[in-house]
């Protein structure tokens, strides 16, 4: 029996399983993937097969009701928690398992919803701390500290970038809230980490606060992945390349603003309102 005729421009298979594989190949790592994650305590299912992939220099937001399990999802990316199956990687490379200082050295970085800071140093030395893994110092002894220009010089480059100069020998505990707030978004980008987790960032904010922080984070995570919790949909909608919205456990939608915007399933999600 004679092959089937084939349309032009048509491959064999052999041709077209090379193909799929080349293009495999040539498909972009993903900044931060996660495949099939569960995590359960006991008997209670908290992420229920989450699949996500988030490309390298996109600004990502994860938004849902309360008690969806948008932080657990961030303990589980950070190393905090360990899931309960699935699997997490960083730049193409598996990190399920290790604990959250190794993923950190592997360049992931994350600030939580309760600001977390060192209130007896400065802001200068907040920073300082920040840098010095990133700059291959590891182990000084705070005594050499001082002397080293090039922790120094970066960051005095954080204090300003952070719009913290005229706060810049302030002990952090006497800071305003969103003062503490820039610190640690500072403190965050300041150990070299290409992969941003901002938990909540503006939490707390006035609206003029709100403002100031959008436009910290925009300029902060230039060239950087940014992930980021937030209920304050104007920042949401106002900061992020793509949306995923988490309910019960599950990712339920993931797209543009405006894709986001005018999903039917994220408004039934929530309770009928329409997102705005």
């Amino acid at each position: 029996m004679s092959e089937p005729p084939r349309s032009p421009g048509s491959l064999p298979p052999e041709g077209a399983r090379a193909s799929l594989e080349a293009a495999r190949r040539e498909a972009p790592t993903a900044a931060l993937e996660l495949k099939g994650v569960h995590k359960s305590f006991g008997k209670t299912a908290i992420i229920n097969g989450v699949d996500l992939a988030i490309g390298k220099g996109e600004r990502h937001a994860v938004i849902g009701p309360n008690g969806a399990g948008k932080s657990t999802l961030f303990n589980l990316i950070s190393g905090r928690f360990p899931v309960t199956s699935g699997t997490i990687s960083l730049n193409g490379e598996p990190i399920t398992g290790l604990q959250p200082q190794q993923i950190n050295h592997r360049g992931l970085a994350r600030s939580f919803q309760i600001t977390n800071i060192f209130p007896k140093l400065s802001v200068f030395e907040n920073l300082r701390c920040a840098v010095l893994w990133s700059l291959g110092y590891k182990y000084s002894f705070w005594q050499r500290v001082g002397g080293l220009k090039d922790v120094r010089d970066r960051a005095d480059e954080l204090v300003g970038m952070i719009g913290l100069k005229k706060r810049r020998d302030t002990l952090a505990g006497v800071l305003s809230y969103a003062e503490q707030r820039a610190l640690e978004i500072g403190i965050t980008i300041g150990g070299g980490a290409d992969v941003i987790l901002l938990d909540e960032p503006t939490a707390g904010m006035s609206n003029t606060e709100t403002a100031d922080a959008v436009a910290l984070i925009r300029n902060v995570t230039v060239g950087k992945t940014l992930v980021m919790v937030e209920h304050d949909m104007s920042v949401v909608f106002g900061l992020a390349d793509r949306i995923s919205v988490l309910v019960y456990g599950q990712v339920i939608a993931t797209g543009t603003p405006q894709e986001i915007r005018g999903n039917k399933a994220v408004q039934e999600a929530y309770l009928g309102a329409e997102v705005e």
